[in-house]
This record gives C-alpha cells, sequence and structure tokens, in this order.
C-alpha cells in the first residue's frame, strides 16, 4: 500500500488485511474505500508544494504595494531599446547580444527558408525530417569551433538534458561549477550519475576534489559555462583544460552566453584564451542568443556526435529544428564575421557601464565587463522595486531574486545588447545613481 494514501493504525491493517484475503484486483467497495482516503490536496495543483511557495512572495510585494515585474509583454522586436505597452523603453533584458535578431539578412533567409520547406520539418531527422539546411547549420558550427562535427537540438536546454543524461551512466562522475546552469544538473539527474559541484571557477578546488575521488568512478564529465549569465564572470580555461587531461577526464563547456560574445572576433571562450577547439571535448552553445534562432548544438569529435544522433533521445524523438530558425541561425554566424564592429559594440557599451559603476560604487560582484553585469541589491524585495521604478523612469531591466540566486545576492542583470549607445548606458547609470 502506498505510504502516499496515508493509511495509518487500524483502517489500514484493515484494508490491507481484506486486500490480502482476496488475492484479486481490489473490488468496487474496496477501490472506493482506498481512493476516499486520499486527502485532498493530492487531486488539486493549487496546492501543489511548488506553488504554495510562489504564492508567499507574491502576496508579500502586493501587500507591500511592489507589482510583478515578470512577463511583460515586448510587442515588437527586443534589441537596445522595446516596446511594452505602447511605450519605448531602453531595454537591459534581452540576450540578443549582437542584435541580429531584426537583421534583414537574417530576416530575409528565414523567410527564403520557410518558402523553401516550410515552417517544421514535421518529423525527427532520423525519419524524415532532414534538410540541407540542417547540416549546412552544423557544419558552420564545427567550422566556427575548428572540430570535426556538429548537431542540432531544438532546445537549448533539453541540449544538455539529452546530451549528459545519454552519455553518461551510473558508474560516472558528473563535476560542475557550483554556479552551473539548472540544464546541467537536470542532465545529471536523468543519467544517474554521481553529481558533485566545486566552488564557482575554483579549478584549484576542482583539482584537489579529482586528486582524492577520480578512481572511484569509470568517466568523468567536467562542466563549466565560458561565460556565467547570472555573474558575468570567465572562468580560466586553460586551467580547466590542463585539470582534465591530468585526470583523464572529459570537459564539456556551455557556451550558451559567451559564443558571439568573448574574443576579439566573437570567437567566444576559446579565442579569448588561445585554446584550440579539439581541447575541449564538448561545446555546446545556444542559438536563441547571438545567433538570433532557438535551438542547441553540440560540436566536437565524429564520433561524438554520431553517437548523440543515432541515439539520444532529445534527438532521435524529437522533431528536428525548424529551417526558418536554422537558416537565421547560419546566417547570424556568418554576420559575425562580415560586421566584427558588432562584438566590439558589445564590449565597449559593457565596460563602460562596468567602469561608471565602479566610479560610483555601485556593487557589480564578481561581473567582468562582458555583456552581463549584475547590480547587487541584496534583497528580493529591494531587486523588484528598483526594477519597478527604472521601468517607470522608461528603462526596462529583469530583477534576478530568490531562489534563482541567494537572497544576499538578489540584484539586478543588466544585459547589453551591440546596438545600445554611449548616451543610453550614461542615462541608465543616472537613473541608478539617482534612485540609491
Amino acid at each position: 500500500m502506498s505510504k502516499s494514501f496515508s493509511l495509518t493504525g487500524k483502517a489500514r491493517s484493515e484494508l490491507i488485511q481484506r486486500f490480502s484475503k482476496q488475492k484479486q484486483e481490489p473490488s468496487g467497495d474496496m477501490a472506493a474505500a482506498i481512493a476516499a482516503s486520499i486527502p485532498e490536496a493530492f487531486t488539486r495543483f493549487d496546492q501543489f508544494p511548488g506553488y504554495e511557495k510562489l504564492l508567499v512572495p507574491q502576496i508579500a510585494a502586493k501587500r507591500m504595494g511592489v507589482g510583478n515585474p515578470f512577463f511583460k509583454c515586448h510587442e515588437g522586436n527586443a534589441g537596445a531599446t522595446t516596446v511594452i505597452g505602447g511605450k519605448t523603453y531602453l531595454n537591459f533584458s534581452s540576450y540578443n547580444y549582437l542584435g541580429l535578431s531584426d537583421h534583414p539578412k537574417v530576416a530575409a533567409a528565414a523567410k527564403a527558408a520557410i518558402d523553401r520547406y516550410g515552417t517544421t520539418v514535421s518529423a525527427s531527422r532520423l525519419a524524415a525530417g532532414e534538410r540541407p539546411i540542417h547540416r549546412e547549420l552544423e557544419e558552420a558550427i564545427a567550422k566556427f569551433y575548428d572540430v570535426e562535427d556538429c548537431v542540432a537540438f531544438v532546445g537549448g536546454h533539453a541540449t544538455n538534458v539529452t546530451t549528459i543524461g545519454y552519455l553518461f551512466g551510473a558508474k560516472d562522475l558528473v563535476i560542475h561549477d557550483a554556479l552551473i546552469h539548472n540544464s546541467v544538473v537536470e542532465g545529471v539527474r536523468l543519467s544517474g550519475a554521481a553529481r558533485r559541484s566545486f566552488p564557482h571557477n575554483d579549478h584549484e578546488a576542482l583539482d584537489a576534489i579529482l586528486s582524492e575521488i577520480r578512481g572511484q568512478f569509470e568517466r568523468v564529465l567536467i562542466v563549466i559555462e565560458g561565460l556565467y549569465s547570472m555573474d558575468g564572470d570567465v572562468p580560466e580555461l586553460p586551467k580547466f583544460v590542463d585539470i582534465k587531461r591530468r585526470h583523464k577526464a572529459f570537459l564539456m563547456i556551455d557556451e550558451a552566453h559567451s559564443m558571439g560574445v568573448l574574443g576579439k572576433t566573437g570567437g567566444g571562450i576559446r579565442e579569448h584564451f588561445g585554446v584550440e577547439g579539439k581541447n575541449v571535448d564538448i561545446w555546446m552553445g545556444t542559438m536563441s542568443k547571438s545567433l538570433a534562432g532557438c535551438g542547441g548544438y553540440i560540436a566536437g569529435e565524429h564520433a561524438l556526435i554520431e553517437n548523440l544522433k543515432y541515439a539520444s533521445p532529445g534527438f532521435v524523438y524529437s522533431v528536428g529544428l525548424s529551417p526558418m530558425l536554422a537558416a537565421a541561425s547560419l546566417t547570424a554566424l556568418g554576420l559575425i564575421r562580415e560586421e566584427p564592429e558588432r562584438v566590439q559594440n558589445l564590449r565597449a557599451r559593457a565596460t563602460q557601464f562596468f567602469n561608471m559603476c565602479k566610479e560610483h560604487e555601485i556593487d557589480t560582484g564578481t561581473s567582468q565587463g562582458y555583456a552581463v553585469v549584475p547590480v547587487i541589491v541584496k534583497s528580493s524585495l529591494k531587486a523588484v522595486k528598483l526594477s519597478n521604478d527604472l521601468f517607470e523612469r522608461g528603462i526596462n531591466v529583469q530583477p534576478i531574486i530568490h531562489p534563482a540566486v541567494e537572497e544576499r545576492a538578489a540584484r539586478l542583470r543588466f544585459i547589453f545588447n551591440a546596438t545600445h549607445t554611449e548616451e543610453q548606458i550614461n542615462t541608465l547609470v543616472k537613473m541608478l545613481v539617482e534612485l540609491g
């Protein structure tokens, strides 16, 4: 008898005895008795523990007159500016880092793909969903990383979940940065592998942990990010490459926020540190940010990619990437090389904001001034209020609050765009200073 039925004492014993004597499927009376014993809370979505926790801060904020800053509806392209409720705002809440989501060439490529292939491939690529545009995109990404091959998935989160979930198992270890993205954690859970974390960006701690426990596992995967989206800092890649070699581990880098952002030409963390593509075993990235599309990818050696294409559930049992999205990302990838000034402009505006915050003693945490710069306010309520105050003054920026981060680390997260202007950054900092 399931414990979730909450049967205890005499009633539980009687039901078990009756069921045991019958040695058959429960009778109608027996089934009714079991159903009657199930608490009403187990049949209602509004009594799920997660929902109840969600309501607590919302109720508190409402009582204090603080509005909900989430789910604002953008009525057009979200770049350096955006339109919400018919009003134009300076926008610092979009991952459209290079401002390519409304580039004429990107739009034209997407429209041409629709005309040729339609809006969907309507099947998994393994079955009947393969299109030339998929391979063109994958070959271009593989070339970008200077590795043998690449495979594109329909979602960034799903890319990490299915890749880690499929490749690793109960005899393996996945060890990751303490601030790693949720998709990695979910992938490890699916895999059944042991999971350990090490302090944020602390390669020495990682080395020490592996020195102690590496021998207990078959395969070991180290996972870090190229640019941490909550904090805006970068790991020392060469140190992690050295550690993975010495401990005979695989190294996976999530480049969702560093591809197109780091490096002189937007080549990502490998260009930033001058590391060869083959020195990292698994390159992962998303196409919804610098690449102006949607989906995720894994790049690396041919055997890795073939393994994923023929056996990873998130690829085999999922519809193929929409042709228009593949075309948009392929074109955006080319534009990163054709228009290098976009990467330079992005860097200039983020650096400008970062330096001005330092001048005004505004806490930016561990950010290094690359595209993402948080302003730490140390209170979820204060973060929401400051976000609302800025919104009233024509600036759109999202608060990041508990439980996404620790309460003492609650913040506003400013995300920069290649099309932001120097004047817009000056206006932003002025507003922050005025609001204290």
